[in-house]
């Protein structure tokens, strides 16, 4: 693998500023499109995937399928690499977690994942909004298969036990980079606490099957890369997913290098050799990209 080591500057991957032809995006505004983007308005709701700018939304939105953003839209930090609006956040609602489970009935998914902001104002980090959302979801549409991504809570594990606690599907949580470029990439978040909180949902509810994501063009390596791996399945992740990042504006962190498909798909190979149930790695994949999927293709469905 020596090889991929290399940064090319050749029209097969491409420099800094400008994007090669696989992160094309294709556009569908279609009915599906505006229907969704209508019912998400009409209850009051956020989506990651508008937050975050997410690559793909229209594919994502065109087949019904989006990530619930709970918590309001304003994050009290202020990663690097992330879109979303940071600040103080005046907004609770504790009939969120209802609205979310008549969305999500409405829109006839199978599987949904919830994510949010981080709220480092409140004592448990929003714990006890998720959980109410599971559990939501749970009673009115219970063939629904339900993801969280949640944040780190700063260490406060008995807020991770307060989510475990309602039995989400799949618990993830985001490592998001290398070791070595963790304080440089995230806000407060520790590498090492990450980890410590994929181990510990694991031990408080073991049946649960844990994922964990990275992006890939901040200025790690390859043998970094691999290294994050071996990190996640020594905390017994399930579910790894690796995608391209991509600069969201000029005040954020700047591409370092576009990771080549074939690239990728070698990355891939690695983590599936390591144990990995299931890995999903290309230039467009995000968490929560193909999550449904994910989950079926790891045997971990509920």
């Amino acid at each position: 693998m020596e090889e991929l080591q290399v940064v090319s500057t050749t029209d097969e991957n491409p420099r800094p500023g400008r994007r090669p032809e696989w992160l094309k995006i294709h556009l569908n505004t279609g009915d599906n499109f505006r229907e969704l983007k209508k019912l998400m308005r009409g209850n009051t709701l956020h989506t990651v995937c508008e937050e975050a700018r997410c690559p793909n939304i229209y594919e994502c939105w065109a087949n019904r399928t989006a990530t619930f953003m709970i918590l309001g839209n304003i994050c009290t930090r202020a990663c690097r690499f992330c879109a979303v609006t940071s600040g103080l956040p005046t907004e609770l609602d504790l009939e969120e977690p209802g609205r979310v489970a008549e969305s999500v009935e409405h829109m006839g998914l199978r599987h949904v994942v919830v994510t949010s902001v981080a709220r480092d104002d409140l004592a448990d980090g929003g714990a006890s909004i998720f959980a109410a959302t599971i559990r939501a979801i749970r009673e009115r549409v219970p063939l629904c298969s339900v993801e969280v991504l949640i944040p780190d809570f700063m260490g406060n594990w008995d807020a991770l036990q307060v989510v475990m606690d309602a039995e989400p599907d799949i618990l993830n949580h985001n490592i998001e980079t290398v070791r070595r470029l963790s304080d440089k990439v995230r806000s407060k978040a520790k590498y090492d606490r990450s980890l410590e909180l994929l181990r510990r949902a694991k031990e408080m509810k073991p049946h649960i099957p844990t994922k964990s994501s990275i992006m890939i063009g901040v200025g790690e390596t390859w043998e970094e890369i691999l290294q994050t791996m071996d990190d996640l399945r020594a905390v017994d992740c399930d579910i790894m997913t690796i995608g391209q990042y991509l600069q969201p504006t000029r005040k954020h962190l700047p591409v370092s290098r576009y990771w080549t498909p074939e690239e990728f798909a070698a990355l891939k190979e690695e983590g599936m050799k390591r144990g990995f149930k299931h890995v999903e790695s290309g230039p467009l994949v995000r968490s929560s990209y193909h999550a449904h999927e994910q989950v079926e293709k790891a045997g971990t469905q509920a």
